[in-house]
């Protein structure tokens, strides 16, 4: 899934400190005791770009350790998580340092989960390392998710499954978190104005990062989670694992994870299949306003096809359907209407909640019966959508996806002045009216990050006429109202990978294993390196 920026649903960050489970907490161990306890002998990690890097001496003990795989209690966060984690699947702990270029320093733990390969062990091909998106996503989770996908799929015989959550992600300790659970639900955790409604002073970004950093163990933390620093993780992951070539495949935010890896560390890479890309040239405002674009024509297409019902809540006539939603939202940006189990439903939930919905069509049904319920004065199914993808487990548990998502995000990109933000915030309301709060917005307005300690990290454009790489697979879906269709063509020319075009509406499609023309190119490239030829196409 694509969030990037801070903006709708991303406006409710997550995960609490306080319910973590204590095993995680006993995460970082002292480097002097990585370099006592692995092995010398090393894959040394190479570089495709620019980026300052350690000496391959420094990181020796990283790239030798060995992953020491058990049981998974104790690795979940929710309950949902802890129910998933059991055997056959099995987890283990990864040692980075916190800053590469202080290899001695600090250390922190990626966790991982593994589904070992189910086919005949002589013909297994290596690992094959997921990261499902966001910035936030738990691989941990994908993996699970992708193993029931893909069940039948010569995938999982030849290669082991395995799935990690990014430093400062899910179960990888420490782990972000600037809200409780109790103001997540109330709506009480807004760290962006985009696309949603406030003001905002100086004084409170610099609040969200106090309370971040406070939650999360330090500032260091907090600048220390961006996707190069992920990149690096990685590496040492694939060395971990034992494979002397990275086979990878991201989604969403993961395309953004794989393009940064291929031009750091290039030689180590045999294969990369990058579903539903980010275009590694542009930046914000650009980048954001692209997808708002997609988000606004998704919500027509759902106000089409609600309207040949005469009980369509948005109305029979499409033309006017923008209309009718923010006659039934905007209101709630003074009065809350309630949403069930005490809670209630604000203007920046609602939003939110449709958005989510509108990355995929089968989701559709869901917030028609939600618009339907908010007409009658209910907020309970559009909150349920926008909880479900925000990460609340049905126990009231949430995970810490969305609060990974601001502080990736603020190690990643540009920060915006007060006027940027603010003309950013005006230019959103007019291309995607369905989420304007039909108030002024020349207020007080401040990008979430203004106040984020360290500065920006990953560089964009990135991933920029990369050579001398194998050939990947691009998958972009006509579509797709987060990654548009047209950034696949820009990171295939610039990293010289195949373009696989997918028609129909929806956001990332191999991963979930939802069409069999897609799913035969996805295995096919894994296992035999066979790309798509030029004039192949699939249909949803």
């Amino acid at each position: 899934m694509a969030l990037f920026d801070s903006g709708p649903p991303a406006d409710r960050p997550s995960s609490p400190a306080h319910r973590r489970p204590t095993g995680r907490v006993r995460a970082a161990v002292g480097a002097a005791a990585v370099l006592a306890l692995v092995s010398a002998c090393t894959s040394s990690p190479t570089s495709a770009g620019s980026d300052p890097q350690p000496s391959a001496a420094d990181l020796t003990a990283y790239y030798g350790q060995k992953l020491t795989f058990g049981s998974c209690e104790g690795y979940g966060t929710t309950p949902k998580e802890k129910k998933s984690f059991v055997k056959p699947f099995e987890c283990a702990r990864l040692t980075v340092p916190l800053d590469y270029q202080e290899p001695k320093g600090r250390t922190i733990q990626v966790a991982v989960l593994r589904l070992r390969a189910q086919g005949d062990p002589g013909q297994r091909i290596g690992s094959l390392v997921l990261n499902p998106g966001g910035p936030g996503g738990s691989g941990m989770t994908q993996a699970t998710a992708f193993s029931a996908a893909h069940a039948k799929s010569p995938v999982l015989q030849r290669f082991d499954v395995v799935g990690f959550d990014p430093r400062g992600v899910g179960s990888s300790t420490p782990a972000i978190s600037c809200f409780t659970d109790a103001e997540r639900d109330s709506g009480e955790d807004q760290t962006t104005l985009l696309a949603s409604s406030g003001q905002w002073s100086e004084e409170d970004t610099r609040r969200l990062a106090e309370r971040c950093a406070k939650g999360s163990g330090g500032t260091e933390i907090l600048s220390a989670v961006g996707t190069r620093n992920a990149a690096r993780d990685l590496d040492v992951l694939r060395s971990a694992l034992g494979d002397e070539k990275l086979t990878f495949a991201g989604q969403s935010y993961g395309t953004r994870l794989g393009a940064v890896y291929a031009e750091m560390f290039g030689k180590n890479l045999r294969a990369m299949v990058l579903d539903g890309v980010t275009d590694p040239t542009l930046q914000n405002p650009p980048r954001r306003l692209t997808q708002q674009t997609g988000f606004q024509q998704n919500f027509d297409k759902l106000a089409a096809s609600c309207a040949t019902s005469k009980d369509c809540p948005l109305g029979t006539d499409p033309g006017r359907a923008t209309e009718v939603f923010q006659k039934l939202v905007q209101p709630l940006i003074d009065k809350p209407i309630p949403a069930g189990q005490g809670r209630t439903l604000n203007f920046n939930q609602a939003t939110g909640g449709v958005t989510a919905g509108l990355y995929y069509p089968e989701v559709w049904p869901a917030l028609i019966k939600g618009l339907t319920q908010l007409k009658q004065g209910d907020g309970t199914q559009i909150l349920k959508v926008g909880d479900v993808f925000g990460g609340r487990d049905a126990s009231g548990v949430w995970t810490n996806f969305l609060e990974a998502n601001l502080a990736i995000n603020c190690n990643d990109e540009v920060r915006r002045t007060p006027e940027q933000e603010a003309r950013l915030r005006a230019d959103i309301a007019k291309t995607s009216p369905y989420v304007a709060t039909g108030r002024n917005v020349d207020g007080v307005t401040r990008d979430a990050c203004e106040s984020w300690p360290g500065e920006p990290s990953l560089g964009i454009p990135y991933a920029q006429d990369v050579k001398g790489l194998p050939e990947s697979l691009i998958i972009s879906i006509t579509g797709d109202p987060a990654t548009p269709y047209a950034a696949g063509k820009v990171l295939a020319d610039e990293i010289g990978g195949v373009l696989l075009t997918v028609e129909g509406a929806r956001h990332t499609v191999a991963q979930e294993a939802v069409n069999p023309c897609v799913n035969a190119a996805f295995a096919a490239y894994l296992i035999d390196l066979k790309v798509p030829g030029e004039d192949q196409r699939c249909r949803l």
